[in-house]
C-alpha cells in the first residue's frame, strides 16, 4: 500500500461531511460496490450513509437506521444495547427497557425524540477505522460538525451450518465441524470448554485482506514460554494477504523446507478442544474451516480423535496397526525393489519362482516398474479428488482396475508389483492426518530410487537421513520425535498405549 494511502488512512475526521466524503471517495476510487447515500432527515439534518453492497445487510439498514431517521420529524438519538466505541465509551443505564443501554452523546438536531436501536454500535475517529469497519460489512453514518462516524454492524456474510468434516469422518464422535465463520468456530470450541480459563485472543493479519484470526489456549495448562513464543511469531507476521490458514502456517513454523507438517490442521472442534486441554494452542482463521494446532510431534500426527471414543483395547490395537502401516506406506515399494533386484536370496524359493514367472515377460527393471505404477496410482488418486463427488470414486476405482488389468495383460507391469502398490495405497489411507500421508507419498519416490541403485543399503541410508532430519526438527521448540527422543517415560504411555480419561476410576 502506498505511503500516500497510509497517510490518508491515519487522518482523523475533519467535521466537514463534504470533505470527509471526498477523502473516502478517493480511497474507494474504482470500487463500484461502495455506496455513498446522502439524504436529509425529517429534521432537515444532512446525513451521509456509506456501505458496501453484498457485505452490508441493506434490508436491516433501511428498516433499523434509515427509516427512523427519514420518517421522524424528530431529534433522533442513537440508542444502543451492549455497545462500544472503537476508542472509548460511557455506560448510561437503561433506555426504553433495554438493560445496560449506551446512548450516543451527540444528538441529531430536531424537536422530539425517536429511537434507532442497534447493538454493538461503534464510533470511529479516523479514516483507517472507517475503512476497516466498511470492509467488515458495517454501515457508516457521517454528519456535519461531527469529528467521528457511527458504524452499525449490519454484517451480511454467507455462512453454512456446521457439518461433519468429510476428510475427518469417525464412526463414533461429534458430527459438527468448523465453518468459514470465525465467530461460529469459536463458539463451537467454547461450547466444549466452558471455563473462563479458555482464552480467545483475536488479531488481524494480512495487509490487503485484513483477515481475523484468534489464538485459543487454556490458561494454567499451556506452558507460558510456549504461549509467549506463539504470540511473538504472530506479532512478527508481515503478510500481504491471508486467504487460508496455510498462509500463516508457512510463515510461523520452525523449518519451512521440511516436508513433515509442523502444525496440525483440523476441521473438528473436538480435536481443537482436546489439544488445547493437553497444553497446546490453536489458531482459528476467519474464512476457512481449517484451524491450526501446535506444537505437534510425529506420534500425535498418527493419532485419531476416535482413539478416545472407542474401547481402550480396540483403540490400542488400531493405533499399533496404524504405526505398522505408516512404515509400510513408506518402505514397502522400496523394499520390494531392493530385494527383487539385489537380494533375491532373501525370498523363499517357491515365492521367488512365482515372482520370476510373473516378471519374465516384463521389459522394465523393478525400479521402472514401480515408478510407473506409483505415478499412475497418484494420478488416479488426484483425479478422484478433483472430479465431482458423484463420479470421482467410481472413476478412481474403475480406472485402477482397468489400468492394472490392462497393464498386466500387456506385459508392462507384473501382478506382484500391482499387489505391492495396492497395499501401499491402503496403508497410506490409514494415516488419519492428510498432511502426514502426503509426506510418505513424497518420500516414497527417493526411497525407491535409492533401493533401485544401492539395494537395501540405499533403503537404510534413506532411513538414516530421515531419522536425522526428524531428530533435528522442532515444532515451536518441541522435538518432533518426543517423547521417544528425548525420552519421557510418562508421556510415552500415550504413544504405545491409550490411557484412560483423566479422573476415571483406577
Amino acid at each position: 500500500m502506498s505511503t500516500t494511502m497510509d497517510l490518508l488512512l491515519n487522518e482523523p475526521f475533519t467535521g466537514s461531511m463534504s470533505a470527509d466524503e471526498a477523502r473516502l471517495r478517493s480511497i474507494f476510487t474504482g470500487c463500484s460496490d461502495m455506496v455513498f447515500h446522502a439524504f436529509t432527515t425529517a429534521a432537515h439534518t444532512p446525513v451521509l450513509c456509506i456501505y458496501c453492497v453484498g457485505l452490508c445487510d441493506t434490508e436491516r439498514l433501511e428498516r433499523q437506521v434509515l427509516a427512523p431517521l427519514q420518517q421522524s420529524a424528530a431529534n433522533v438519538r442513537i440508542t444502543v444495547g451492549a455497545s462500544h466505541e472503537t476508542t472509548h465509551g460511557t455506560t448510561h443505564g437503561t433506555t426504553h427497557g433495554t438493560p445496560s443501554a449506551l446512548e450516543h452523546d451527540e444528538t441529531m438536531r430536531g424537536t422530539s425524540t425517536s429511537e434507532a436501536p442497534m447493538s454493538s454500535v461503534e464510533m470511529v475517529h479516523t479514516m483507517g477505522q472507517a475503512v476497516q469497519a466498511l470492509m467488515d460489512g458495517g454501515a457508516l453514518l457521517l454528519m456535519d460538525g461531527e469529528t467521528s462516524g457511527t458504524v452499525y454492524p449490519l454484517y451480511k456474510t454467507p455462512n453454512r451450518t456446521p457439518q461433519e468434516p468429510a476428510a475427518e469422518s469417525t464412526v463414533r464422535g461429534a458430527r459438527d465441524g468448523f465453518t468459514e465463520s470465525l465467530d461460529v468456530n469459536l463458539s463451537l470450541v467454547r461450547k466444549r470448554i466452558k471455563t473462563p480459563s479458555l482464552k480467545l485472543k483475536k488479531m488481524t493479519v494480512g495487509e490487503y485482506t485484513s483477515t481475523q484470526a484468534a489464538l485459543v489456549y487454556v490458561e494454567g495448562i499451556i506452558d507460558p514460554s510456549l504461549l509467549k513464543e506463539a504470540e511473538s511469531r504472530l506479532n512478527r507476521l508481515n503478510l500481504k494477504e491471508v486467504l487460508e490458514s496455510q498462509y500463516i502456517e508457512e510463515a510461523i513454523i520452525d523449518q519451512k523446507h521440511s516436508p513433515f507438517p509442523q502444525m496440525m490442521s483440523t476441521e473438528r472442534p473436538d480435536v481443537v478442544a482436546s489439544n488445547v486441554l493437553e497444553g497446546r494452542f490453536a489458531l482459528i482463521v476467519d474464512g476457512t474451516p481449517f484451524s491450526l494446532i501446535a506444537p505437534v510431534t510425529l506420534f500425535s500426527m498418527l493419532q485419531s480423535p476416535e482413539d478416545y471414543y472407542q474401547d481402550q483395547y480396540m483403540s490400542v490395537f488400531i493405533r499399533w496397526l496404524r504405526y505398522l502401516f505408516y512404515v509400510l506406506s513408506l518402505l514397502l515399494p522400496s523394499a520390494y525393489v531392493a530385494i527383487t533386484t539385489f537380494h533375491q536370496e532373501m525370498i523363499p524359493t517357491v515365492l521367488m519362482l512365482s515372482i520370476a514367472k510373473a516378471r519374465e515377460e516384463i521389459p522394465f527393471p523393478a525400479l521402472v516398474e514401480a515408478f510407473i505404477m506409483e505415478i499412475s496410482f497418484e494420478a488416479l488418486r488426484e483425479a478422484g479428488v478433483r472430479l465431482p463427488k458423484q463420479v470421482g470414486s467410481a472413476v478412481s476405482i474403475v480406472g485402477a482396475l482397468i489400468i492394472g488389468q490392462a497393464a498386466t495383460s500387456a506385459g508392462i507391469v507384473s501382478a506382484p508389483m500391482i499387489i505391492i502398490v495396492a497395499i501401499t495405497g491402503i496403508a497410506s489411507f490409514m494415516i488419519p492426518r492428510y498432511a502426514a500421508s502426503i509426506v510418505t507419498r513424497l518420500l516414497r519416490f527417493p526411497m525407491m530410487l535409492l533401493a533401485g541403485t544401492l539395494g537395501l543399503t540405499g533403503v537404510m541410508l534413506g532411513l538414516i537421513l530421515i531419522v536425522i532430519h526428524l531428530s533435528s526438527l522442532r515444532s515451536f521448540g518441541v522435538p518432533y520425535l518426543s517423547p521417544a527422543t528425548p525420552t519421557s517415560v510418562r508421556s510415552l504411555k500415550d504413544v504405545w498405549w491409550r490411557p484412560s480419561p483423566k479422573g476415571s476410576p483406577k
